[in-house]
């Protein structure tokens, strides 16, 4: 049996306690996810886009939290004019989230240090007005050649894209200059994406999950180390562990020179739990958000913005 789960085949049962509805999350969790797809505001404007889509027949509904991100009740857009010129892509709704909270300015220095394949990245590089300098880094290079060719066909211009371990990220190469903002959208075990992976718990272990927390750890922590005193990390993932979120989080404020800080959502969401299963967390842990499916019919996510103190 799977420590901690009483069901090993019942992974979403270990987080009843952290739901408001448990049946409805569950339900939620059981359903397809929609397809949506993200407008490209460096190719297209939201109502360009919106027009050509109504013109090749496809239909889409506007979601009612954000203007340039797409419904698309028949599925797939791959094969859509507006994908091939790379005015939308195709990303899950919640996971626009991070690169909105991060809130990019044109011009500044800013670091995606697990950037595959590259929907945020994109996103980050529209936010910015593809000004200024956006590393985008992966350590996997099969993933980095998806990242490159998403990156062309947006028109992005502003990325330079980098292999490295997120974990021993060098300044050298960038005059050792830091960064304004970093999105750390890191390596998790996926449990929020099961409505459009329905085998994405198949092989979860709370072996898997633990380790890779240390690994969110040494990212996150590294992400802080290269961002200048005063400039913004967002930390996200797409599970609900907390092992994976407020516990990586707490050890940020224990151990990096950060804070968490406050921050609103368009979309209904809970706020960070401070304690679970034994372990207790920094009180600050509350001020992440946790986005649950069946609260605004989309994955599951976390979300924290930290802002560098030194």
């Amino acid at each position: 049996m799977t420590e901690g789960i009483d069901d090993p085949e019942d992974v979403l049962g270990r987080y009843e306690s952290l739901v408001d509805d448990v049946t409805a999350f569950r339900e939620a969790c059981a359903r397809p996810l929609p397809a949506v797809v993200r407008v490209n505001e460096i190719e297209a404007a939201p109502d360009e886009v919106r027009a050509g889509l109504r013109e090749e027949g496809i239909p889409f509904e506007t979601a009612d939290w954000h203007d340039g991100l797409l419904r698309l009740p028949e599925g797939d857009p791959g094969h859509s004019w507006a994908y091939a010129h790379g005015w939308v892509y195709g990303q899950e709704e919640v996971s626009a989230v991070p690169a909105l909270v991060l809130d990019p300015e044109p011009g500044e220095r800013v670091f995606d240090p697990c950037a595959a394949p590259g929907s945020k990245t994109t996103q980050l590089a529209a936010l910015m007005e593809d000004t200024g300098l956006l590393v985008a880094n992966d350590s996997n290079l099969g993933r980095l050649s998806a990242l490159r060719s998403n990156a062309e066909r947006c028109g992005v211009s502003n990325v330079l894209v980098t292999r490295s371990d997120a974990r021993n990220f060098s300044l050298q190469p960038f005059d050792d200059e830091p960064f304004d903002r970093v999105l750390v959208d890191v390596p998790c075990s996926c449990e929020g994406t099961i409505r459009k992976n329905p085998d994405a718990l198949a092989d979860w272990t709370l072996d898997h999950v633990e380790g890779v927390s240390g690994v969110q750890k040494g990212i996150l922590e590294r992400a802080v180390e290269v961002t200048r005193p005063g400039g913004t990390v967002v930390y996200s993932t797409c599970t609900f562990a907390p092992e994976e979120n407020e516990a990586v989080l707490d050890h940020a404020l224990r151990n990096s020179e950060c804070e968490l800080v406050p921050f609103d959502l368009p979309l209904e969401s809970r706020p960070g739990v401070t304690a679970w299963d034994g372990a207790e967390y920094d009180p600050a842990v509350e001020r992440a958000r946790r986005i649950y499916p069946h609260h605004n019919d989309t994955g599951g996510f976390f979300c924290a913005k930290l802002e560098v103190t030194a």
